[in-house]
């Protein structure tokens, strides 16, 4: 009988201290979240419509002809009715960027089908381009540079490039509107309990988003869209404030 009791006793002495331990572990515990519920962290956002002012265009034309010197007379008179063409349609002479003569002799093919060491034709092509902040110029002339196809002249356009100059600024400005969204949704989230966003404490920005409109592409190392004259600049920021 007295063994019972003792053991009693011992089973009691254990079943007090796990519930003290338990109690202590669940007391730091509700003190650690309470601690961290002294912050907020959110993410905020800002997104504005802007136009490119710069753009660059270029477009390549090419001869070709049994005699090398040939060709390259023929693709110097070329490039004088691709600069008369241009300057027509409001570009002035100094708009103009020839790059040098490029030269690909092509080698006579054998009944085989492989190429032999003959040469039996060069091949010469020049790209000219055209840098300007009228990017609704440089539009239209990518549109309509391929009437130079009705004039017998071998000419391809390449897509142009549209560029967003203030870049640098603007990004100033998006990261301000995006840390004023992280607060308002802070402020928000809080309102319920009377309490609002306080001091910020820190803040991390992420890339920036530059996309054609109404685009829903994203990149984790940030998108820079030089297709289209109008874009969206995305601007995401994780902030963390105090409560107050």
């Amino acid at each position: 009988m007295e063994q019972k009791n003792s053991a009693w006793i011992i089973v009691s002495i254990i079943l007090g201290i796990s519930l003290f331990a338990s109690a202590f572990v669940l007391t730091q515990g509700i003190k650690s979240i309470r601690s961290s519920g002294n912050e907020i962290s959110l993410k905020g956002s800002a997104k504005e419509e802007i136009k490119s002012d710069y753009a660059v265009w270029s477009g390549s034309f090419s001869s070709n002809n049994v005699e090398l010197q040939t060709a390259y007379q023929d693709l110097e008179s070329t490039a004088q009715q691709v600069k008369a063409f241009l300057i027509s349609k409001g570009f002035s002479e100094k708009d103009l960027i020839f790059s040098s003569v490029s030269t690909m002799p092509i080698n006579a093919i054998l009944q085989n089908g492989m190429y032999s060491n003959s040469i039996e034709s060069y091949r010469l092509s020049q790209t000219v381009e055209i840098r300007s902040d009228d990017v609704d110029k440089i539009a239209e002339i990518s549109r309509i540079s391929t009437e130079l196809i009705n004039q017998g002249i071998t000419f391809e356009s390449y897509p142009p490039q549209y560029f967003y100059t203030k870049l640098a600024d603007k990004k100033i400005h998006m990261i301000e509107m995006a840390t004023l969204d992280a607060k308002a949704r802070a402020d928000a989230m809080l309102k319920s309990s009377g309490k609002s966003a306080g001091q910020l404490k820190s803040a991390s920005v992420g890339v920036f988003q530059i996309t054609p409109p109404y685009s829903n592409e994203i990149s984790d190392y940030g998108i820079n869209d030089t297709s289209s004259i109008d874009k969206e600049i995305t601007a995401v920021i994780t902030c963390t404030f105090e409560i107050k």
